[in-house]
């Protein structure tokens, strides 16, 4: 009969560490090729072989070799805390679906590594590993520093050794420009203001809630998630302009108070929404939706058959409106309105073959359409060449004016200006 063969002692390339797999799971050994690796190699396999080919727990096959959790528990252990911590308003914010995102490559690559052995080298391979996914470089070094912020969290509850930590500080950021370790991440495109004519060849296409929610954003530069989120209690009306205070808000962990003056134009936009219900939100896509279907009911030119006269609503239809728009919804009811102002021309709609022909849409629809975030950056920009950058500051509620140059574009026609008469 045949002698089954030994695991053999391996290189594993990603981590330089020395591996070997019994029944099915690696076990790390330490740097390969040290004769201290060696030697846990000899003793594991001894343990193992005397065991009848299987391990004694679940990890190691020997008692007494502990080098602390794995990286797989780490990642799970944070995880729940990421899970737990990074809620508000009794819901998970997107850090948490960022965090598992940026801890995937370490479970797909170094799962059963100690993460005791987690390296500079091993960092810098997960961030190849993100890298194949098209993330612009900035966003790559904001997942890489999630990594890093897990490891800071596991020092803190002494899963890892504090000088873990202190190495992965070593790895720099991705430099724009510049090639490391093979990658060269695209960069992110400049969020520019929309043109105020582009917004105006929108609005008709947009219901008159929607429509609204635009016009109050270039007149106060609300963020999406606050003109979305309106209600009547949260406006004081008790002065000449009117104040609107976020009941949640961006930097509300940040202990930042955030308050939106509301002048004599927006208040004409906003005093039709206003509820007798003080926590009923303004703008409801439930009454977008019935107005649709009444103005549908309304333009109909063949009369009900006795069939449709007797259908009875859904008692529990799969999707209902919801009580106020979100960012996401709000986002892509203005890409359908912007596909309705700016339709594609009928030769690109009937080119062939079909792969270019959706290519070329893509691209068409991409350069045609606009977001809510480009209305603040309006703003800014229009603040700013008017009154100047405090009070474009201070009207965005930015705590540092540095934050404040990224909205505003600078005024080129000042900069003609002064060119103009110093010469």
């Amino acid at each position: 009969m045949r002698t089954p063969r030994t695991p053999s002692y391996r290189l594993h390339k990603p981590s330089g560490k020395a591996v070997v797999t019994l029944n099915g799971h690696d076990h790390y050994l330490g740097t390969h090729g040290t004769p201290e690796s060696r030697a846990a190699y000899d003793k594991l396999i001894s343990a193992w072989l005397a065991n009848g080919r299987r391990p004694t727990r679940r990890h190691n096959a020997e008692p007494t070799i502990d080098d602390g959790p794995t990286l797989a528990e780490v990642v799970v252990l944070f995880l729940k805390h990421a899970e737990r911590y990074y809620v508000k308003n009794g819901k998970q914010t997107h850090e948490v679906h960022g965090f598992r995102t940026a801890l995937r490559p370490i479970v797909d690559l170094f799962a059963e590594l100690p993460a005791a052995d987690f390296s500079p080298t091993a960092l810098r391979r997960c961030r190849e590993w993100l890298a194949d996914g098209d993330l612009c470089r900035t966003y790559l070094n904001k997942q890489v520093n999630r990594i890093r912020h897990a490891f800071r969290w596991a020092v803190g509850q002494e899963l890892v050794a504090p000088d873990v930590l202190a190495k992965l500080r070593e790895v720099e950021g991705l430099k724009k420009g510049r090639t490391e370790d093979g990658i060269r991440a695209r960069e992110k495109e400049a969020v520019r203001p929309v043109e105020d004519t582009v917004v105006e060849a929108t609005l008709p296409h947009l219901p008159r809630q929607l429509a609204a929610m635009v016009r109050l954003q270039l007149l106060t530069g609300m963020r999406p998630g606050e003109v979305t989120a309106m209600r009547t209690c949260d406006v004081d009306r008790t002065g000449r302009v009117w104040i609107y205070t976020p009941s949640s808000h961006k930097t509300e962990h940040h202990d930042q108070n955030r308050s939106v003056p509301i002048g004599p134009v927006a208040q004409d936009i906003l005093r039709p929404f206003l509820r007798a219900d003080p926590n009923a939100f303004l703008f409801s896509p439930r009454e977008v939706e019935e107005e649709r279907r009444a103005k549908a009911r309304a333009a109909r030119k063949t009369p009900l058959t006795p069939s449709q006269r007797a259908r009875t609503p859904k008692s529990r239809p799969k999707r209902t409106p919801g009580e106020h728009y979100t960012t996401s919804s709000y986002y892509r009811a203005i890409n359908r309105a912007c596909d309705r102002a700016f339709p594609p021309p009928t030769e690109l709609r009937c080119l062939e073959p079909a792969e270019e022909r959706a290519r070329q849409l893509k691209s068409w629809h991409k350069a045609h359409r606009w977001h809510p975030n480009q209305l603040r950056h309006a703003f800014a920009t229009r603040v700013r060449s008017e009154f100047g950058l405090e009070e474009a500051q201070v009207s965005l509620g930015h705590k540092k004016a540095d934050v404040t140059q990224i909205y505003a574009e600078r005024n080129a026609a000042l900069a003609m200006k002064v060119a103009g008469e110093i010469g």
